[in-house]
This record gives C-alpha cells, structure tokens and sequence, in this order.
C-alpha cells in the first residue's frame, strides 16, 4: 500500500514542498528505510515512529517498509518529518484517508507524543502560498503557525489524537492566533533613558539613531555610561509593524529561538554577544547555514561593546550585512539568504588602559600603543557608521547631586513619542519605496526625499573638502540630517538641521 503526505523541507527562510511517500508492502523481509536525501536525524525518525506507534496502543505492521522524501535531490534535515512519516504508516494499518490539500510536521516523543519543532512560521507560510488548507502541527508550535492567516492550522497533541481525528472519531478546531493589544507600555529595556544622568548629547544621538534607524559609535572612558545608554535604546524604539513582527519571527522560528507555546514576536530584537564570538557565531553559517547574531538582531538592535577587543576578522565581515541589510551563506550544498537591517551600536576605549584625554585620571598608553589599539577597527568600518559620539566621564560629586534629578529627567516612554512621530513621516515617505527608514536610503531615494537647501549644501561642501569626506559618509551627513529635519518637521534640509547632522563625525578617533 502507497500512502503520500504532504510536508516540507526549510532551506534559509524558504520552505520547499516535500512528498512523503509511504510503502508498506507485504512482499519482502520486514524492514524500514528512507531514502531521499535524508539526513542522520532524519534516518532516525526510524526509532522514534517505531516507539511512538507501538506505544499509542497501535501495532507497529511488520512488513517492508519504504520512505520516499521527494525531491530526492532536495536536502532533508531535522525530525520535523517523524508525524508525516507516522501518519502514512498508521494510514496502512488503520485505512483513513488522509485529507486533500493538508500538509503535516512534527517532532514525536517515544511514548508517542508530539514535541515543539522548529520552523513552524515558514510551514505555515508555505501552505498559504501553495494552495494547501489545513497545517497539522505539534500542539506546542500550533501558536505560531496560526499567525498566518488563511490557513487552518490544528493543534496536535499525540498520534493517539491525530489517529482519532483522520478517523473522524474525535474533534479538533483550528489554533486561533489571539493578538494582543498593543498598550503604549515601554519596551523591554535593561535602563529607562531617565536613569542617565547627564550625557544629554549622547542621548540626542541615541534619539536620532532610533528614529532613523543610524549605525551608533560611542568613545569614552570606563564608566561614562556607554552599555547603560545602548541598554537603554530598546526603551525608545517603536514596536514592530506587522510586516516586521513577521520577518522577525520568522528568522527565529528557523533557529530554534521561540519557546514551546510561543507566538509573533512584537518587541524588537536586542542582541550583545561577547568579544569572543567567532566569525560564524556573528554572521551565521556551519554546515547547515543558520542565522548569526546580525540576522538575529534584524530590524532591532546589534550591540557590540569594547569594540575593539573583536578579531579584526570578526569586525570585517560586518561590511557587507551593515551595507546592504542582507547576508547570503553558501556552503558546498546549499545558499542561503538572510536580512540582516539592524541598528549597530558600538562602544570603545579611547585607548587600551581607557583614560585617554580624562580630566582627573592620566593615561599610562604609550603613543605606538593608542595608535595600535584604534586600528584595530579599520578605517572603511568606521566609515559604515554614522553617528560617532564622545561619551565624556561623568564626575563623581556631579553624580552624587544629580541623583535627584534622575525623577525629573526626560523617560524613555517620552523620548519614545518623537522617535514614534518621526517613524510615521517616514513610513509615509517611503509608503511605495519598501524601505522603512532614512539610513535604509539609497542614492535614488536621497535626490528624491532630501533635498539640501541652498546654505546647508554650501556647509556640507565646505565639510567634505576640509575632511576629506568619502563619498559614503558624505551621504550619510544628508541621510542623519533628513533624520534631524524630521524631529523639526521640515521638509527641506535647512542650515541647523546639517550643522548638527555634521557634530557627529568623527575627530579625535581617527586612524592613524
């Protein structure tokens, strides 16, 4: 008896459709194997399907079996093949049908139940592109397939379960995403922006960085407060659109990072990896190409302290994804694509003991040494960062009497209001442009939506030729001051708006 099931097979953050052709013939010494290209964890759904049925009160058929996962040609990775492969084995021996235009995955438990699997976004997504009407899930990852709408995604507990409803003895209703109600609360955030004292120009930059989506370097000594001000960033960035939140939630259901019950994710994503991450852990890869921390920060926040601690390997494989918001792996077997739109926040040393240019503590680097440290970070990665700020040391005493003045400084949930204001001008903006912010620009967009007036070019051509700006960073000033002109609701780049957009280059970091 031949019985197909339809599932499928995830390749970067792209489903291929997968037949699971089932054989259960009576000719031949009994056995089980599965060809189509499978992989080791694959081949042992072997054990997992025999446990599985044998302990759900049913009778594993001991006969020739045949698992056929076509395309041949095609990859077969992970165990979300064991429930299609039971269904077709438990269709031989109980005689159901399997319902037209369904497709099935999930992991099974050896006592039979079905365990959270990985990737249930992209299935569901799969079957509302190809046509298919049911989605038939393990319990545990059903929230997060019923967030594509147009599909009917059922909720499975066992083969016990499944076995009751393919034989219409029992009944099951379709997962209902429940969306929550998005209340003006703050976004998860280690530090609320009131808790900084001081520092109001580096908050000004965070500001803009969070409006415009802006690459961030911040210098200063220990203890100025540069991981307190990147912690707090989260805290004013807008939530997630619903064409992000999917995006989003897509590129972790792939990598295993929403928890069993888990659903769309709605906060932007914050990551912070050591200094000791390797090359693969930053930008993804291995022999199965999974995403890196840079595809994982996607449309959220990558921040990278002591940043020039990083191998400088490490450090230049982030030009490409912080240029282009996409990062394609390929291995000998297989290509994968994934975005990668972050907003990259860095923190440094002015020099390695730290107290280079502090105002009461003397720096014991040698001048070799200072110049040794900042090259670590190559001049055309500095040049892929937009704003660059000096985080100056905040005095102690200044501290102590400041401390009261924390209840009245400005909260994250205010600053988060203009940086909300900003984002809708934007998304207004670019509303056909399928952009979302002005660092996302390209020079096609710039002509078009930031037009210098006449005295702000006069600066900006002054600037360039004094510093000796390239052509990338000279449209990155028009790109932060477009931000800049937004807070003022203006729709011209005026003289104010570029005088400022241009505090934020770089000076005393340069590389000599």
């Amino acid at each position: 008896m031949l019985t197909k099931v339809q599932s499928a097979a995830n390749s970067g953050l792209e489903a291929i459709g997968v037949d699971v052709e089932v054989s259960v013939s009576s000719r031949g010494l009994p056995g089980f194997e599965i060809v189509g290209l499978a992989s080791k964890a694959v081949d042992e759904s072997k054990e997992r399907v025999r446990a599985a049925i044998g302990n759900s009160k049913m009778e594993f058929p001991q006969r020739k079996i045949t698992v056929n996962l076509a395309p041949a040609d095609v990859p077969k990775d992970g165990s979300l093949y064991d429930l299609p492969i039971a269904v077709g084995i438990m269709a031989s021996v109980l005689g159901y049908a399997i319902p037209e235009k369904s497709l099935f995955f999930g992991e099974l438990s050896l006592d039979g139940t079905l365990r959270h699997t990985r990737g249930a976004v992209l299935m569901a997504l799969f079957a509302r592109e190809h046509g298919y009407k049911n989605v038939f899930a393990p319990a545990d990852s059903a929230p997060e397939a019923a967030v594509v709408k147009g599909v009917n995604v059922y909720a499975l507990r066992s083969l016990e379960q499944t076995a009751g409803f393919l034989l219409r003895k029992t009944q099951l209703q379709p997962a209902v995403y429940e969306e929550r109600e998005r209340v003006e609360i703050q976004t998860e955030a280690e530090f609320d922006m009131a808790e900084v004292l001081g520092q109001e120009r580096s908050k000004r930059a965070m500001e803009i960085a969070a409006a415009g989506g802006h690459n961030v370097l911040m210098i200063g000594s220990p203890g100025s407060g540069k991981t307190m001000l990147a912690r707090a960033l989260p805290g004013i960035l807008p939530f997630l659109n619903e064409e992000e939140s999917l995006e989003v939630t897509k590129l972790y259901s792939i990598a295993g990072g929403i928890p069993p019950g888990g659903s769309l994710i709605t906060t932007r994503p914050f990551r912070s990896p050591h200094h000791t991450i390797s090359q693969i852990g930053l930008i993804g890869g291995g022999q199965r190409p999974q995403p890196g921390e840079v595809s994982l920060a996607h449309r959220g926040v990558l921040f990278l302290d002591e940043f020039n601690e990083f191998p400088r390997a490490v450090l230049e494989s982030l030009r490409q994804p912080v240029e282009d918001g996409t990062l394609t792996i390929s291995r000998s077997r297989e290509r994968v694509t994934y975005p990668c739109r972050f907003i990259l926040v860095a923190s440094a040393n002015p020099c390695p003991c730290g107290y280079l240019d502090h105002s009461k503590k003397p720096c014991v680097c040698t001048p070799r040494e200072v110049s040794k440290y900042r090259k670590r970070v190559s001049g055309p990665i500095l040049d892929r960062i937009d704003l660059h700020v000096e985080v100056p040391a905040v005095d102690t005493q200044e501290f102590a009497e400041n401390q009261s003045a924390s209840a009245l400084a400005e909260s994250s949930r205010d600053i988060r209001k203009r940086v909300d204001a900003v984002r809708r001008i934007q998304e207004a903006r670019f509303l056909n442009e399928r952009i979302y912010t002005n660092a996302e620009m390209k020079n096609a967009h710039i002509k078009t939506y930031a037009q210098l007036g006449a005295e702000a070019e006069r600066i900006l051509q002054r600037a360039a030729n004094r510093y000796q700006l390239s052509a990338r960073s000279y449209m990155k000033l028009i790109k932060i001051a477009r931000t800049i002109a937004d807070f003022a609701e203006e729709e011209h780049i005026e003289t104010e708006h570029m005088a400022e957009a241009l505090q934020y280059r770089p000076r005393a970091y340069i590389i000599e």
